[in-house]
Protein backbone atom coordinates (compact mmCIF):
# COMPACT_ATOMS: atom_id res chain seq x y z
CA UNK A 1 0.00 0.00 0.00
CA UNK A 2 0.99 3.31 -0.54
CA UNK A 3 1.22 6.42 1.12
CA UNK A 4 -1.20 8.57 1.04
CA UNK A 5 -0.10 11.50 -1.42
CA UNK A 6 -0.22 14.84 1.43
CA UNK A 7 1.78 12.36 2.94
CA UNK A 8 4.18 11.89 0.05
CA UNK A 9 4.16 15.88 -0.77
CA UNK A 10 5.13 16.44 3.33
CA UNK A 11 8.20 14.05 3.08
CA UNK A 12 8.76 16.33 -0.04
CA UNK A 13 9.13 19.30 1.41
CA UNK A 14 11.12 18.29 4.31
CA UNK A 15 13.64 16.87 2.03
CA UNK A 16 13.25 20.44 0.90
CA UNK A 17 13.84 22.14 4.13
CA UNK A 18 16.29 19.32 5.22
CA UNK A 19 18.59 20.16 2.29
CA UNK A 20 18.51 23.75 2.09
CA UNK A 21 19.49 23.90 6.25
CA UNK A 22 21.97 21.08 5.30
CA UNK A 23 23.55 23.44 2.13
CA UNK A 24 23.08 26.59 4.02
CA UNK A 25 22.86 26.75 7.54
CA UNK A 26 22.74 30.22 9.16
CA UNK A 27 25.27 29.94 12.20
CA UNK A 28 28.30 27.43 10.33
CA UNK A 29 31.73 28.44 11.72
CA UNK A 30 33.42 28.29 15.83
CA UNK A 31 32.97 31.02 18.08
CA UNK A 32 36.29 32.39 19.18
CA UNK A 33 35.81 32.50 22.43
CA UNK A 34 33.34 29.77 23.76
CA UNK A 35 32.32 28.99 27.29
CA UNK A 36 31.37 25.58 26.30
CA UNK A 37 32.30 23.28 23.50
CA UNK A 38 32.12 19.54 22.13
CA UNK A 39 32.62 17.83 18.99
CA UNK A 40 29.97 14.85 18.37
CA UNK A 41 31.32 11.98 15.93
CA UNK A 42 29.44 9.02 14.11
CA UNK A 43 32.37 6.57 13.05
CA UNK A 44 29.66 4.40 11.93
CA UNK A 45 28.66 6.95 8.69
CA UNK A 46 31.59 9.73 9.20
CA UNK A 47 29.22 12.58 10.65
CA UNK A 48 30.75 14.96 12.74
CA UNK A 49 29.49 17.55 14.52
CA UNK A 50 31.82 20.70 16.61
CA UNK A 51 29.53 23.02 18.67
CA UNK A 52 30.81 26.08 20.00
CA UNK A 53 28.09 28.15 22.80
CA UNK A 54 28.06 30.90 24.77
CA UNK A 55 26.48 31.03 27.65
CA UNK A 56 25.64 34.27 29.81
CA UNK A 57 24.63 33.20 33.49
CA UNK A 58 22.11 30.44 32.62
CA UNK A 59 21.57 31.99 28.99
CA UNK A 60 23.00 30.38 25.87
CA UNK A 61 23.34 33.37 23.57
CA UNK A 62 25.32 32.22 20.69
CA UNK A 63 25.72 29.26 19.48
CA UNK A 64 27.78 27.77 16.18
CA UNK A 65 28.39 24.60 14.35
CA UNK A 66 31.14 23.27 12.01
CA UNK A 67 30.66 19.70 10.46
CA UNK A 68 30.73 17.07 7.84
CA UNK A 69 27.86 14.42 6.92
CA UNK A 70 24.99 13.53 5.89
CA UNK A 71 22.09 16.30 4.85
CA UNK A 72 20.24 15.14 8.21
CA UNK A 73 23.01 15.58 10.68
CA UNK A 74 24.45 18.65 9.20
CA UNK A 75 20.76 20.30 9.15
CA UNK A 76 19.88 18.92 12.69
CA UNK A 77 22.93 20.80 13.87
CA UNK A 78 21.52 23.74 11.60
CA UNK A 79 18.55 23.90 13.64
CA UNK A 80 20.01 23.59 17.13
CA UNK A 81 22.13 26.08 16.52
CA UNK A 82 18.70 27.99 15.86
CA UNK A 83 16.88 27.28 18.71
CA UNK A 84 18.95 27.13 21.73
CA UNK A 85 19.95 30.74 21.45
CA UNK A 86 18.14 32.57 24.35
CA UNK A 87 17.20 29.34 25.83
CA UNK A 88 18.56 27.96 29.24
CA UNK A 89 20.52 24.66 29.29
CA UNK A 90 17.71 22.84 30.54
CA UNK A 91 15.23 24.43 27.75
CA UNK A 92 17.70 23.69 25.25
CA UNK A 93 18.13 19.95 26.54
CA UNK A 94 14.62 19.49 26.56
CA UNK A 95 14.37 20.22 23.04
CA UNK A 96 17.09 17.80 22.19
CA UNK A 97 15.09 15.10 24.36
CA UNK A 98 12.45 16.21 21.86
CA UNK A 99 14.19 15.72 18.41
CA UNK A 100 15.38 12.04 19.96
CA UNK A 101 11.58 11.14 20.71
CA UNK A 102 10.82 12.61 17.07
CA UNK A 103 13.25 10.77 15.48
CA UNK A 104 12.02 7.49 17.10
CA UNK A 105 8.44 8.11 15.77
CA UNK A 106 7.06 9.72 19.60
CA UNK A 107 5.09 13.54 18.55
CA UNK A 108 5.10 15.76 21.26
CA UNK A 109 1.45 16.92 22.42
CA UNK A 110 1.67 20.30 22.39
CA UNK A 111 3.28 22.30 19.26
CA UNK A 112 4.96 25.50 19.23
CA UNK A 113 7.46 27.41 16.97
CA UNK A 114 10.18 25.26 17.79
CA UNK A 115 8.24 21.96 18.09
CA UNK A 116 7.03 22.89 14.49
CA UNK A 117 11.05 23.47 13.19
CA UNK A 118 12.28 20.29 14.60
CA UNK A 119 9.50 18.00 13.51
CA UNK A 120 11.07 17.93 9.89
CA UNK A 121 13.66 15.75 11.60
CA UNK A 122 10.91 13.29 12.21
CA UNK A 123 11.16 11.58 9.03
CA UNK A 124 14.06 9.73 10.10
CA UNK A 125 11.65 7.64 12.05
CA UNK A 126 11.16 5.03 8.98
CA UNK A 127 15.28 4.96 8.87
CA UNK A 128 16.35 3.78 12.20
CA UNK A 129 19.74 3.82 11.53
CA UNK A 130 19.59 7.72 10.74
CA UNK A 131 18.31 8.54 14.39
CA UNK A 132 21.93 8.75 15.28
CA UNK A 133 22.40 11.71 12.30
CA UNK A 134 19.16 13.78 13.62
CA UNK A 135 20.21 13.74 17.01
CA UNK A 136 24.25 14.03 16.72
CA UNK A 137 24.26 17.69 17.17
CA UNK A 138 21.87 17.22 20.28
CA UNK A 139 24.12 15.07 21.87
CA UNK A 140 27.16 17.16 22.02
CA UNK A 141 25.05 20.05 23.31
CA UNK A 142 24.72 17.37 26.53
CA UNK A 143 28.30 16.96 25.94
CA UNK A 144 29.08 20.93 26.07
CA UNK A 145 26.71 21.81 28.71
CA UNK A 146 28.33 19.07 30.90
CA UNK A 147 32.02 20.22 29.97
CA UNK A 148 32.68 16.75 28.38
CA UNK A 149 34.94 17.81 24.74
CA UNK A 150 33.73 14.80 22.93
CA UNK A 151 30.90 12.28 22.22
CA UNK A 152 30.25 9.17 20.04
CA UNK A 153 27.46 7.29 18.83
CA UNK A 154 29.24 4.23 19.01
Amino acid sequence: MSAPADFQELQDLYSKVLRDLARNPAHRGRLENATASARGDNPMCGDRVELSLNLVGETITDAMFQGRGCEISQASAALLTELVRGKSPSEARALGETVARMARGEMPDATSPELERLAILSVVQKFPSRVKCATLAWRALDAALAGVKETSSE
